[in-house]
């Protein structure tokens, strides 16, 4: 029950990672809101994680929807302790062939609300004597694909915010830590599969990627759960500026090898 007396606010918490986190946040006994811009499946989440989760509809692009969110946990659960942004999208594209309006799309999902939800969040952790704050980025964020410039570009540019917040507010005791999974099992991922699977199955198509991972398989999006949930809790007080891989092993690895 580490959560316990605490509030949190999960940005995209009612699919893969977000949802994840939630339900961890939520059974760890913290009174947690749920961001999403669809209606039904926050009112899913709420309904099965239960709780004391709350739901929120609103979009992490929408400077007046982040802050009227950011006030219903107040309202709601007495402050905010933690922000835990798993907002996100992928989009295939060079910079050529990616449209405009997608490459926006791309970055103010995934880059501007975690700015977003932060520029609110923060003043109430300050209310309430420091605060976590633990962003979703990806090892792309490192290393890229071929075709993700956008969703590339946005994933280093969070962990740049994250080292760049770290140090603006390590002095009022609020910690910012970034996650960078690898391929993890969520209904993006599917998604992707079914975008490059041609005639093999879905199922078929997420676990050839996961053969590409030194583990051998594809992520769960629980163990990235438990890792957003330590970066929040007291135990990673200490921990600031940080961006941490679960990734299967895959930044470990090189792509040459030696013959056998």
């Amino acid at each position: 029950m580490e959560f316990e007396g605490k509030s949190i606010v999960v940005t995209g918490g009612s699919f893969g990672m977000g949802r994840a986190c939630a339900e961890r946040f939520a059974k760890g006994g913290g009174s947690v809101l749920i961001i999403s811009n669809d209606q039904a499946s926050v009112d899913k989440a709420v309904a099965e994680i239960g709780g004391r989760t709350t739901g929120f509809v609103g979009d992490v692009r929408d400077s007046k929807a982040m802050q009227a969110a950011v006030a219903e946990a107040v309202a709601a659960h007495g402050g905010v302790d933690i922000l835990a942004c798993c907002a996100g999208i992928q989009r295939y594209g060079t910079v050529v062939d990616t449209p405009e309006d997608v490459w926006d799309d791309v970055l103010d999902v995934n880059l501007k609300g975690i700015y977003l939800a932060s520029k609110y969040a923060i003043p109430e952790m300050r209310r309430r004597g420091g605060g976590a704050i633990v962003a979703i980025s990806s090892v792309q964020a490192y290393a890229s694909q071929a075709g993700v410039a956008a969703y590339t570009a946005s994933k280093g540019a969070i962990n740049a915010l994250v080292r760049a917040m770290s140090l603006d507010h390590a002095g009022e005791n609020i910690t910012v830590n970034a996650v960078c999974p690898a391929s993890i099992d969520t209904p993006m991922l599917r998604w992707s599969a079914d975008l490059h699977k041609g005639d093999m199955t879905q199922d078929d198509m997420i676990a050839a990627w996961g053969k590409g991972h030194p583990l051998g398989r594809v992520g769960r999006a629980e163990e990235v759960a438990e890792l957003v949930a330590f970066l929040a809790s007291d135990k990673a007080r200490f921990i600031t500026g940080a961006d941490m891989k679960i990734d299967g092993g895959t930044m470990a690895k090189l792509g040459i090898v030696l013959p056998e």
